[in-house]
């Protein structure tokens, strides 16, 4: 008879939670790319057009990033101060920048020469962004409460609002209207501003000064209508049409949300926070449908308009950037498009056309012989694991041993004590140990005696060592604590199942006497 292999026991592990198509979906943004910058990155925007590099802003200097290889491709350092709010124009070939100096200039992204200055803000600029309806158009923000419209053109204001009291932090020109300017502030406020009136055409928040809580991002939807706050952990959706009624305000996050990002569709909101968290919002409902850790407070977050990366800038100056492989379905032609010789092939043709050889199929094709024709296959023999090789020459010490490694799983270790129970020769592997050969034993002994799935062979096999290495104790101070340990667990899990016990009852009482209530 055939030797039999030890049979490796499998023990029903948990249910796993399933995740949601949706949470399946932001998982595949994996393989986080970390580049250490040496002064926290305040803000990262994608270019809108191919190959969409993204522009980082930290410390000093601008880095143009290439999205497939994650390398600086251009830097502008020409800043005397703190640089902000690095924005690439939607054609990608100017940028814009702010600094702490109050100074807004205009690169050129492929030569880095400054083409405009614009010097009118008396303090630092926080928002310098491209209006993608008008491109030769710039808004700025700055801390001296002024947002003011550029034309790069002629290099002069076009409009400049007042209306703000404190420093303003964050803004942006409507997409779906060149004229609307949506600007939040650290008066708690957020404000429309119509350039074609110079005037500030609606205000959101405010309310008691004493409680208001500054404005650190808005958004506005790409259809205009409405638009997004962040005031501390709060985020609040504003009617535009309703005249800037708050639908709903919700907080999922336990610090400051720094930054608001739309997926391309604009049917995903990400939302990036102090507290080290990115969460992701489903626009129909408002619930979060996925979280994203990462290592430090999230300052800044931009998704690429292909929803291939999402980079987070962090406070301790960390870039991290999340890569998806996208789907071949994604990036493929539509199904309807015909390609080359399908009108040849619909006519029933299957010769290749003339100056075309044939494609060999890379598939080898099966060996077909004639139907009653004998085949005989070879069978490769199962080759033993080291266990069960020792084990067919009764070797039981060593296949004991060959188990107790720290590569072995703790299943295959005890199906094969089990086997050695089972040959009644657990007594023989055991024995003629000295403190070297036995210490493996009694480490695994002691990691999993409070296991539920080999906490009766433990205690079986605990009681077999007690019982024939009680005359040795006191020789090896190693083997002493060890046995002290496994002492020390064993106790600790005697009160901890007396406890369950008591709250079993406990719970048990509390089920009767809610039945009887009820009854």
């Amino acid at each position: 008879m055939d030797y039999q292999p030890v049979v490796v026991q499998r023990h029903a592990r948990p249910a796993a939670a399933k995740h949601s198509p949706e949470s399946r979906y932001w998982r595949q943004f994996k393989h986080p790319v970390f580049i250490k910058e040496y002064a926290p990155v305040t803000s990262i925007q994608f270019s809108p057009s191919k190959p969409h590099r993204y522009a980082v802003t930290a410390a000093t200097r601008v880095q143009i990033y290439a999205p497939r290889t994650q390398k600086v491709t251009k830097t502008i350092s020409r800043f005397k101060d703190v640089a902000r709010s690095g924005n690439i124009r939607p054609d990608g070939k100017l940028v814009v920048a702010g600094d702490d100096t109050g100074l807004v200039q205009v690169f050129d992204i492929n030569s880095r020469a400054i083409l405009r200055t614009l010097d009118s803000h008396k303090q630092p600029v926080h928002v310098t962004k491209f209006c993608a309806l008008a491109p030769t158009q710039v808004l700025s923000c700055s801390d001296d409460t002024t947002v003011k419209l550029w034309d790069v053109p002629s290099q002069t204001e076009v409009v400049t609002f007042h209306a703000h009291t404190d420093y303003v932090r964050s803004g942006e020109v409507s997409t779906s209207n060149p004229h609307l300017i949506l600007t939040g502030s650290y008066d708690a406020t957020m404000r429309l501003f119509d350039t074609r009136t110079s005037q500030c055409e609606m205000i959101m928040g405010g309310g008691d000064t004493s409680s208001a809580v500054p404005v650190e991002q808005v958004k506005m939807f790409p259809s205009g209508t409405m638009a997004l706050s962040t005031a501390g952990p709060i985020l609040r959706l504003w009617d535009l049409v309703a005249g800037g009624r708050c639908l709903r305000a919700f907080s999922n996050h336990q610090k400051t949300i720094t930054s608001l990002a739309f997926d391309g569709s604009a049917g995903r909101l990400l939302t990036g926070s102090l507290d080290h968290m990115v969460k992701v919002y489903d626009i129909s409902s408002y619930k979060v449908v996925h979280t994203m850790r990462y290592p430090a407070p999230v300052l800044c977050l931009a998704i690429s308009p292909d929803e291939t990366h999402i980079a987070a800038g962090m406070s301790d100056g960390t870039l991290s950037v999340r890569r998806r492989q996208p789907k071949a379905s994604e990036g493929a032609d539509p199904p309807f498009a015909l390609k080359s010789g399908a009108f040849e092939t619909f006519l029933g043709g299957t010769l290749p056309v003339i100056g075309q050889g044939r494609t060999k199929s890379k598939i080898k094709p099966k060996p077909t012989g004639d139907v009653d024709e004998l085949r005989i296959e070879s069978r490769r023999a199962r080759r033993l694991k080291e266990y069960d090789r020792l084990l067919k020459g009764f070797k039981y010490s060593a296949a004991l041993d060959s188990v107790l490694r720290k590569n072995v799983p703790p299943t295959t270790a005890f199906s094969l004590i089990q086997e050695l129970i089972h040959r009644d020769g657990l007594r023989s592997a055991l024995a003629g140990r000295d403190d070297v050969l036995l210490e493996p034993v009694l480490r695994l002994l002691v990691k999993h005696v409070t296991d539920p799935r080999f906490g009766e062979m433990v205690s079986d096999v605990s009681s077999l060592v007690i019982e024939m290495y009680t005359p040795v104790l006191g020789q090896s101070p190693l083997i002493d604590s060890l046995f002290m340990r496994l002492r020390k667990k064993v106790l600790a899990e005697i009160r901890f199942q007396k406890e369950l016990v008591k709250t079993k009852g406990a719970l048990e009482m509390i089920f009767a006497s809610a039945t009887l209530t009820a009854a």
